[in-house]
């Protein structure tokens, strides 16, 4: 049988009925189909569905008679800059106190985020999605660092709302980096906290190493100087962080990325 990918496959539990995507780690990362609608779909298209992110439930992928798949997004942790400004704008690159705009590789940033059922993904309109990463010179706003204070500046962060389709919007600018850690963005979904049982799950995102070189020649980066750590070299990105890197297209005189996050609210 031929896979999507040399580096995931296929697992079936035939008496519990389940079939998951197990990666090269063989970490799991997803409850998929279950036992019958895989062997239909083996029947149907003679291989397997290996899938990145998270397709709606009428998407295809390879003939309208499969069925769609979701695959769990990895939590990571939240880190030490987290802050609850409750500064709810898609464009999060200025600072209220003032109206700077910090200067940066624009970057246009769309979430998608799905809640994993047995049958696909529902868009979980209604969630909270925060936002928030340093600026082109690695520094954070609003917290004290041994380097740095920022205490009262509220750039680069923000929330959405997502709409009826899972989906929030952000324009922000390219990071920079800052030792011991690879170029990277957090986000954070909540649902309303009024909720019997409100959900919180944390993760980040990554980069393309080779396409943050490039970014990191301009000036602003530039005078940071070079950055010490890579995406190999960082311990939470070793932590499935490959699942999390954005996939870029360039937009203007920055860069646009969509990606889609599946979660399994208990």
């Amino acid at each position: 049988m031929d896979f999507a990918s040399p580096n995931q496959a296929i697992a079936i539990n035939s008496k519990a009925g389940w079939t998951v995507i197990m990666n090269n780690k063989n970490r799991q990362l997803g409850l998929i189909f279950s036992r019958r609608d895989v062997l239909a779909l083996f029947r149907t298209a003679g291989t397997a569905i290996l899938v990145v992110g998270c397709i709606p439930r009428k998407s295809s992928v390879a003939n309208s008679a499969m069925l769609p798949a979701c695959v769990l997004s990895p939590e990571q942790t939240e880190g030490p800059y987290f802050v609850d400004e409750k500064l709810n704008r898609s464009d999060i690159r200025s600072d209220p106190a003032d109206g700077s705009v910090k200067d940066g590789v624009p970057l246009y940033l769309t979430l998608q985020v799905s809640q994993i059922g047995n049958t696909g993904c529902t868009p979980l309109a209604g969630t909270i999605i925060d936002v928030w990463h340093c600026d082109a010179l690695g520094v954070y706003s609003d917290v004290k660092d041994q380097s740095f204070s920022t205490v009262g500046q509220k750039f680069l962060r923000g929330y959405q709302v997502s709409n009826a389709n899972g989906t929030v919007q952000f324009t922000t600018i390219y990071p920079g980096w800052y030792q011991g850690r690879t170029v990277h963005i957090h986000f954070k979904v909540r649902t309303d906290a009024t909720l019997k049982q409100p959900y919180e799950f944390t993760s980040q995102l990554y980069f393309d190493d080779s396409i943050t070189d490039q970014v990191h020649t301009q000036t602003l980066y530039a005078s940071k100087g070079q950055r010490t750590q890579k995406n190999a070299d960082d311990g939470i990105f070793q932590s499935d962080g490959d699942q999390m890197v954005l996939k870029l297209t360039k937009k203007g005189q920055g860069y646009a990325a969509t990606f889609n996050i599946g979660l399994r609210i208990t």
